[in-house]
């Protein structure tokens, strides 16, 4: 008869692994909160949501970090005024870029040859390299670590809700249109599952206030991020409406965010985002912003 399978790792790989999972713990106990942006549909402007989120919780004085793990469309550096900057470091430590508001800035972005460089991977080579950013990026002390997720339920945010904890919460991005908020429906099905407790929903591209007259136009239709939250039973943290002038801010790499003061579109986001600047104040709330079970049809 045959020797039984090896089930355990050799004493040098399971000591190597404790090292790196302490190190991982370290690295995750130094930041008080983390908010994985997340929605199931593309499209939906979840990027520019998550740099201005970052952005504007530095201009609120927070220590903040952002990480992109969308290895296939990494477009925080772009969004972030960042793009065609290198990430430093060695085999240990990887330093994040700064923006100029202060934010430290990691994504794949700044490790490829070239803007144009595929990323050809599958979902183990991913789980690494979300793991390194998360292990050996030296973030420091962090008030809040934003992650920009691809769209779906997939290898990245299942790598994330495992890696990142304790203390996070979900962000879900969706746009009015039932089309959308179907697909968010999912992610909001996705945090149950893997115990993710969620902050609350934001609806973008809620409307376009014509810069001519000011009568508001309902490009995509409204209200379907506040239904959703109202049929889940989560938070809804607003409307962000369309401005043209969003399109200057993402292809110049200046958060919109930046300057709150300067159009509706920023002083709305910044109205968004009071529940996530007061979760400092609500000990709890890691525990309790969950999705209800028993929905009501949309």
């Amino acid at each position: 008869m045959g020797k039984e399978p090896r089930t355990e790792l050799p004493v040098k790989d399971r000591s190597e692994r404790d090292l790196a999972d302490r190190i991982l713990r370290e690295r995750m106990e130094q930041i008080s909160h983390k908010l994985l942006v997340l929605s199931g549909k593309g499209g939906v402007g979840k990027s520019t949501v998550a740099a201005n989120l970052a952005t504007a919780l530095a201009g609120a004085g927070k220590r903040v970090g952002l990480l992109d793990v969308d290895v296939h469309g990494p477009s925080i550096p772009k969004l972030m005024g960042l793009d065609g900057l290198p990430a430093l470091g060695d085999d240990e430590v990887l330093h994040p870029v700064k923006s100029v508001k202060g934010v430290k800035v990691m994504s794949i972005g700044f490790l490829l040859p070239r803007e144009d460089t595929p990323v050809v991977w599958r979902g183990p080579r991913k789980y690494h390299l979300i793991r390194q950013f998360l292990q050996q990026v030296d973030w420091g002390e962090l008030d809040f670590l934003v992650i920009d997720a691809p769209p779906g339920t997939g290898d990245e945010p299942l790598a994330v809700a495992e890696l990142v904890r304790p203390r996070v919460l979900a962000v879900l991005v969706t746009t009015p249109q039932d089309l959308a908020v179907a697909d968010v429906r999912r992610s909001v099905n996705f945090c149950n599952e893997v115990n993710l407790p969620i902050i609350g929903i934001l609806e973008n591209m809620s409307g376009l206030a014509c810069p001519a007259c000011g009568h508001r136009i309902e490009l995509f239709k409204s209200g379907g991020g506040e239904k959703l939250a109202k049929a889940t039973g989560l938070r809804f943290l607003g409307s962000i409406p369309i401005d043209p002038k969003i399109v200057d801010c993402g292809d110049s790499g200046t958060p919109f965010a930046a300057d709150p003061a300067t159009s509706p579109t920023a002083k709305a986001f910044a109205r968004a985002i009071e529940p996530i600047l007061a979760v400092d104040a609500q000990p709890d709330v890691h525990t309790v912003s969950r999705p209800v079970r028993k929905r009501k049809a949309l």
